[in-house]
């Protein structure tokens, strides 16, 4: 079955001219609604720009649809519209001024080989087959005859004109041309009625002499002036072309004095006017939610602070009763988590069970890696893992190098794309502050060695209710080898399914997860602020990251290490710049993000946000002089009228002097 992007197609729905309209089916299996632009629209010039600027200019207006995901630089460009907001493909279509045909029923579905594209509507196309030959004189035509292949085939009557537009480019590959019926033609010369011939009768009697009367008459009237048809035809068609270009630029002033909004770039690629390469920042807000919308700011916000945290534990597995080693080598494991930064000199929160899990914790991941030691070393059969850690994890504990002393450990974060087991820079070392127990909250505080960091602010208050919505943000990866793989931020909404508790915290349960890492990372309020902490729900059999630690418990963390939750100047920078740029302010947003991209180099939002409103001003320039432009071709064809007006008046008065 056909696809794009995330999106499986499952049958169609209608078609225009232009393109397709299909339900779809995206990896969470939420139905969806995709129109397609089919490639030769989207070659021909102007239409990939109006259906771009249809959907977004769409998602911009209060009673509008908007998408949830697009690609209007593929080959086909589409566009995805979510199935409960209604027949959002089939709105852009029209928007966009198509003849839409839904499919029936019984017809839904993938496209048959051969089919083509159908021409676009309201442009007629060229009629086809060979001309007609006639009996009889021939009729003149309003237009010169035109170029036809295939020999002719005689029929009775005229040959009829044809006339119309030049056809769609992408109409003459369809192969598809309809025929025009011919127009009635007149009957034959030899079957028209023919007009009586003239009776002869007897001469009349002639009339008297009358000496009054003169033979011609003494004064011969003038004839009348003749009429000057083509100079009021010209001026009339000079009126109209006048009235007409006016219309035009009035309507194209009109229409560009609200520019459709810049649209940021969602691949690597750039604009042609760009002169510096553009930033690839590892999140991009505006392809995680709808363009311009109070979600894109709240992640724009938030995903500066986003640590991912990597947690490396080493000891040795001992006899508990003896002290005496199972395995005489040391044994390894590696926690790898989520956090973020909640001041700009590097304390970050994070997952407890991740930088400090509890003995019992650490003892069964430790007897696990040293099971798989001995699998990797032929010693045991990997079916045997879990009888080997059911029957030794009683019997051993997990230590340092000498009895009764911890294992040691090793932690550090990353910011924006991040790689697994790396030590060295861009990792940075962190230590852990404070840890709550798994019954108290189950978070830990840790201090990365590093100041002047981008960092988020907390809202203890944030309500958190069964059925409400919740975005949510940590780190993921799609890689299936896990010791070197590439993590990066990601967003999605999930919605809260109930409650739980762990001892005498509440936890609010949801209905997706991010993956194996997310847990430590942020559940968001509408502002970008923390609204709680992505949790494991324990009680799943799969532990899977999908609970949520409410905000007031991290307050309470913090408060245990004598940290207060603070923004630097920065932030408070980036934050203005923000505002700025999405209520439209562009030249207000560069100069803020430029100083908060200065401040702060780890914070490449500031950086890309920065670039995108540099573009998003070129865009409004280059409108603003277009709009000028315009004015004067009015104002020159007014002037046109102007003239064509007083030359019709003066006329008028010497033709009523006559």
């Amino acid at each position: 079955m056909q696809s794009v992007g995330p999106y499986r197609f499952t049958h169609m729905l209608g078609t225009c001219p232009v393109g397709k309209a299909w339900a779809a089916i995206d990896e969470q299996g939420r139905f969806a609604t995709v129109a397609v632009l089919n490639a030769v629209a989207a070659n021909t010039p102007g239409w990939r720009e109006a259906f771009a600027g249809t959907a977004n200019a769409m998602s911009q207006r209060p009673d509008g649809q908007a998408f949830t995901y697009a690609d209007f630089y593929a080959d086909e460009p589409w566009a995805a519209y979510p199935a409960e907001a209604g027949p959002g493909a089939e709105k852009l279509f029209r928007a966009l001024g198509q003849e839409y045909h839904p499919v029936p029923t019984e017809q839904a579905g993938s496209p048959k080989q051969g089919d083509s594209p159908e021409p676009v509507s309201g442009v007629p196309r060229q009629p086809s087959g060979p001309p007609q030959s006639v009996s009889g004189p021939p009729h003149p035509v309003s237009a010169p005859p035109q170029p036809v292949s295939g020999a002719p085939q005689p029929v009775s009557g005229a040959p009829q004109p044809t006339s119309g537009a030049p056809i769609a480019p992408w109409a003459l590959h369809s192969g598809a041309l309809p025929t025009v019926p011919p127009a009635p033609m007149p009957p034959p010369a030899d079957d028209a009625p023919q007009s009586p011939a003239p009776v002869s009768a007897a001469p009349a009697d002639p009339p008297p002499y009358d000496p009054f009367r003169a033979p011609v008459r003494r004064i011969k009237p003038s004839e009348p002036p003749p009429r000057r048809t083509g100079l009021w035809v010209g001026l009339a068609a000079v009126v109209l072309v006048v009235a007409v270009a006016s219309g035009v630029g009035i309507w194209a002033i009109a229409g560009n004095e609200q520019p459709d909004p810049y649209v940021p770039p969602t691949g690597a690629s750039t604009t042609g006017s760009s002169t510096v390469a553009p930033i690839e920042p590892a999140l991009k807000p505006w392809a995680q939610a709808s363009l311009y919308s109070p979600e894109e700011k709240a992640l724009a916000v938030a995903a500066p602070s986003l640590v991912f945290v990597e947690a490396v534990f080493t000891g040795y597995v001992r006899d508990a009763r003896t002290n005496a080693l199972v395995h005489p080598q040391p044994v390894s494991f590696i926690r790898r988590c989520s956090g973020f930064l909640l001041t700009p000199d590097g304390h970050a929160v994070t997952n407890g069970s991740c930088v400090k899990p509890a003995e019992g914790h650490a003892r069964w991941l430790a007897v696990d890696a040293l099971a798989r030691m001995l699998v990797q070393g032929k010693q045991l059969p990997a079916a045997q893992i879990s009888s080997y850690i059911a029957a030794n994890l009683p019997k051993v504990r997990f230590t340092g190098v000498e009895p009764g002393t911890e294992p040691t450990s090793a932690v550090y974060g990353q910011l924006n794309r991040a790689k697994g087991n790396a030590v060295e820079e861009p990792a940075i070392k962190a230590e852990v502050v404070r840890s709550l127990p798994e019954d108290s909250g189950n978070t830990a505080l840790i201090k990365l060695a590093r100041g002047n960091l981008p960092a988020v602010e907390l809202n203890p208050s944030a309500s958190l209710a069964e059925g409400s919505p919740v975005r949510i943000l940590a780190y993921a990866t799609s890689d299936v080898v896990f010791r070197n793989a590439a993590y990066r931020p990601q967003s999605t909404m999930v919605t809260i399914t109930g409650t739980s508790q762990r001892g005498p915290v509440s936890i609010y349960l949801v209905n997706e997860d991010l993956g194996p890492a997310s847990h430590g990372g942020v559940a968001l309020d509408s502002a970008g602020r923390v609204a709680g902490l992505i949790y494991q729900d324990q009680a799943a059999p799969d532990r899977a990251n999908r609970a949520i630690l409410p905000a007031s418990t991290i307050s309470a963390l913090l408060g245990e290490a004598g940290v207060a939750n603070t923004l630097g100047d920065a932030d408070k920078v980036y934050r203005s710049g923000l505002d700025a740029y999405f209520r439209g302010d562009s030249s207000s947003a560069i100069t803020q993000l430029q100083k908060a991209a200065a401040a702060t180099p780890d914070n490449l939002l500031a950086q890309a946000y920065r670039q995108n409103a540099t573009e998003r001003q070129r865009l409004e320039d280059a409108s603003r002089q277009q709009s000028s432009t315009l004015v004067l071709v009015l104002v020159g064809c007014a002037g046109v009228l102007l003239v064509a007006l007083v030359i019709l008046a003066v006329l008028l008065i010497r033709r009523r002097d006559r």
